[in-house]
């Protein structure tokens, strides 16, 4: 009846669904009991959570966030209130640009990483590779470097250019920004650019331990796919293209470098970022 006050006239409306005017008069001046206060307010965090993320967050993301904020509701709940106020996160189209050019000569690495994605700490592991980033301007390229313990993008470069330099900036960003120990290794695909002259010598100057997956096995590099698939789940696909390179220079960065490494909840961390997850370990060794 409340919902419908301004279409029919109240004396009708409680006719047809006998109700007294006393009693709707009544109920419209009592207070909202304590269960429907709490509703509201769960609703609201639901909702701010979710414009938060930029839309990008489900049902158990938000439901980690909740229980950051002490809130008793399981996942069900959260997905139920996302179905009824119609909060649907991102969803990636498929499409897929081949990026990997193993047709070369060039000295392959043996794979040492083997599917171990697991990390004891920070700059221990890293995964390499490139992703096509569709632009109206024209094609895009980026390269990105995570780190298997923070699941942190560490290193990353857009170019127009899929070339050696494209990785070497992406593989320069990462070393001056965590200046790794010596014997961390580097996984990356059998591409050209990671297997060039110039690539090896600076991983060799850096002191890291080259490995490569195996040929035609995507799964010996899943991690670093599985970052290139949430970000254009999240940001490329699910949006308008990127009118100009500068637009995609500046979105990106925002995603990486704002939204992903500080702020985006990760399942395989316990629901944190990966740089508070990275901040939580330097604490806990100090």
């Amino acid at each position: 009846m409340e919902d419908h006050r301004y279409e029919f006239r109240l004396k009708k409306m409680c006719e047809v669904l006998k109700v007294s005017r006393s009693g709707y008069y009544k109920w419209r001046a009592s207070e909202p009991s304590e269960r429907a206060k709490r509703k509201a307010h769960l609703i609201e965090r639901v909702t701010w959570f979710f414009y938060d993320s930029e839309e990008t967050y489900g049902s158990p993301r938000i439901h980690g966030k909740l229980l950051e904020e002490g809130w008793i509701v399981s996942e069900r709940t959260v997905g139920v209130i996302m179905r009824e106020h119609n909060l649907r996160s991102c969803m990636a189209k498929k499409f897929k640009v081949v990026t990997t050019d193993s047709s070369h000569d060039l000295p392959i690495a043996p794979n040492i990483l083997n599917q171990d994605f697991k990390a004891t700490k920070p700059n221990e592991k890293w995964v390499a590779d490139i992703t096509y980033i569709p632009c109206r301007q024209g094609k895009l390229y980026l390269a990105s470097i995570l780190d298997l313990y923070t699941k942190q993008i560490v290193g990353w470069k857009l170019s127009d250019r899929m070339t050696t330099d494209l990785t070497l900036e992406a593989l320069k960003m990462a070393y001056e920004r965590k200046t790794p120990p010596k014997g961390l290794i580097h996984h990356s695909d059998r591409g050209s650019q990671y297997a060039s002259k110039e690539y090896r010598a600076q991983l060799e100057s850096y002191e890291m331990e080259p490995s490569m997956s195996r040929k035609g096995n995507c799964y010996d590099n899943a991690c670093i796919e599985a970052f290139h698939s949430i970000l254009k789940r999240e940001l490329i696909y699910s949006r308008p293209k990127f009118k100009t390179k500068e637009e995609a220079q500046q979105k990106l960065y925002r995603y990486i470098e704002f939204f992903y490494n500080r702020k985006r909840s990760n399942s395989t961390i316990g629901y944190m970022s990966p740089v508070r997850f990275e901040q939580l370990y330097y604490q806990e060794v100090a």
